[in-house]
């Protein structure tokens, strides 16, 4: 017996066969049994996702004398001709080979005869895209008033080629992409029935190799059966298909977490041994870290693309990487994808690229570490007493701006230096107070001098607010810290986060702070807090319009 392969063996011959596609089966059915049938079909979708053979069931399906609800009975005569392609009502074309006018004016002759014995005279233009652009003009007018017994059936990949006065005299079904555990559960299926042993994670490279086109994944099956017999193994499967191990990516993930170097080297080393392309590896360690992304963002592994072993694998990083690492990961990474394109030597690129990717350290803000040394002391109560003196705030603070790099790479572990340094100096000369008196306010002087620390802190924490680096203390009543804002439309929006603006404040600077925004009318504050004049001439201002102008909106003198 002559061997047939998969794809054409397990070709769907019934609608609710067809895998995937459910939302176009569904409504052709529906279509049928509630003779709402159209005169012009057009199926769009990337290659191998069931297009033609949903066009086939649609045309065996209206010649079917014996149907069962809206699917063929594949027994009758019409259906047994189909089959056998013996059927003279149901023409498949070529639009790649019949793409010239003349093969459509002989279309468009035999379209006036009717039926031999179904009752459909059915056309399936595969590939129609194919078609010149007078093809398609000699077609408008045919396809936009068929006789009673033609429908015509188009299949495309590429849809944006096909004119929209031949698209808008169709009814158009978009075919989508086939999920991974789909294909896996028919490719288990199809093992089961052929006495094939195989395992879930041969199963997922598979199906991941297809990109969801299942008849690219029957043919790699056929594939592999042939190369493994009926006991299909991962590992040599890897072999076969030359896929790149997905160790190798943990590797990687490890240590970028360990701070271990030479695994850049051993990595670099074992791809270049293996023959495996350095392109495809670094796509692989994108999607690896976009994985560990998404179990640390939803805590859930519903969005990867794996075996089960390998999803098992990565719940482990749980905890391990922040949201914010791994952004930055990501963002090198993609920079590195361009790159190692143009590389003349893609070995040394990707080990100095790793090298650096192995040196992240995990990101801090300012206002982070403070609190990591805040909470990492011991207060008893006897020492709540003692209260931080402002010179070692001071330092404390320009200690940990000089040493912690937050966005650039780097093969120091600078921020567990500063915590420890930090830590050791609070350790003999900082005591923390917990209990604060309600009226113990700052002097202004001092909230002056500090007040563009404050400003960076806030801007960092909510972008959002960058509006206040044009604000500036002024004075202090009853707990109230008044801030002088030069725009007046500025105000409303600090007044909305006034509460945030509060509680930043009074945690700065130890105290119980409010604030409170105010705008001075035809002034701008100078760095030093005085108020100055935007006009040099005060005379100007005795003008009723200037005067209104300055008064009403805030206006300046422009040199």
């Amino acid at each position: 017996m002559n061997f047939i392969v998969t794809a054409r063996k397990w070709r769907p011959q019934l609608f609710e066969d067809v895998v995937g596609q459910q939302h176009i089966t569904t409504t052709l059915k529906n279509a049928i049994e509630n003779n709402r049938i159209g005169h012009a079909y057009i199926f769009a979708g990337p290659r191998g996702v069931g297009k033609t053979t949903t066009a086939r069931i649609l045309a065996k399906r209206l010649n079917c004398t014996n149907p069962n609800g809206g699917e063929p009975c594949n027994n009758c005569d019409a259906c047994e001709n189909f089959l056998k392609s013996q059927s003279l009502d149901i023409i498949e074309i070529d639009g790649a080979s019949n793409r010239r006018i003349d093969e459509i004016r002989t279309l468009r002759e035999s379209v006036k005869y009717a039926p031999t014995s179904g009752e459909y005279k059915v056309y399936i233009i595969d590939e129609v895209h194919m078609l010149t652009t007078e093809s398609f003009n000699a077609l408008l007018k045919t396809l936009e008033e068929p006789p009673e017994h033609t429908i015509f059936i188009f299949a495309t990949t590429d849809i944006h080629k096909v004119p929209l006065t031949i698209i808008s005299r169709c009814q158009r079904f978009d075919f989508r992409r086939i999920e991974l555990f789909e294909i896996k559960n028919l490719l288990k299926k199809i093992a089961e029935a052929e006495n094939i042993t195989i395992d879930d994670e041969s199963l997922t490279l598979i199906a991941k190799k297809a990109d969801g086109a299942l008849r690219d994944a029957e043919s790699v099956f056929d594939q592999v059966v042939s190369f493994c017999g009926n006991n299909v193994d991962s590992a040599i499967l890897k072999q076969m298909l030359n896929l790149i191990d997905d160790e190798v990516y943990f590797q990687i993930s490890d240590a970028v977490l360990n701070n271990t170097f030479k695994t850049a080297f051993e990595v670099s080393e074992k791809i270049y041994s293996s023959g495996w392309n350095f392109i495809d590896f670094t796509n692989g360690l994108i999607e690896h870290f976009r994985n560990i992304s998404t179990v640390i963002i939803t805590r859930s592994t519903n969005f990867i693309e794996s075996s089960e072993n390998l999803k098992s694998r990565y719940l482990a990083y749980l905890e391990k990487f922040s949201e914010g690492d791994l952004l930055r990961i990501l963002s090198f990474l993609s920079k590195i994808q361009n790159e190692i394109k143009i590389a003349q030597n893609q070995k040394l690129k990707i080990e100095i690229s790793l090298s650096h990717l192995i040196g992240f350290i995990k990101s801090a803000t300012i206002s982070e570490l403070i609190t990591k040394v805040v909470n990492s002391e011991e207060i008893t109560d006897k020492k709540k007493s003692e209260v931080i003196d402002n010179n070692t705030v001071k330092k404390l603070e320009e200690t940990i701006e000089k040493n912690v790099a937050i966005s650039e790479p780097t093969h120091q572990k600078k921020d567990e230096k500063v915590i420890s340094k930090v830590k050791s100096a609070t350790s003999t000369k900082i005591k923390i107070k917990d209990e604060l008196k309600p009226n113990n306010s700052p002097n202004i002087e001092i909230i002056k001098e500090k007040w563009n620390l404050l400003k960076e802190v806030i801007i960092k924490e909510k972008f959002t607010l960058a509006i206040i680096e044009h604000t500036f203390p002024d004075k202090i009543e009853k707990n109230i810290l008044h801030i002088l804002v030069d725009n007046k439309e500025d105000i409303p929006i600090l007044n909305s986060s006034s509460e945030y603006i509060s509680k930043r404040l009074s945690t700065f600077f130890d105290s119980n702070l409010y604030t409170k925004f105010e705008f001075r009318k035809a002034q701008k504050i100078s760095s030093n807090g005085n108020s100055v004049n935007d006009f040099e001439d005060d005379e100007i201002l005795k003008y009723p319009i200037i005067k209104s102008i300055v008064e009403e909106l805030g206006g300046r003198e422009i040199k």
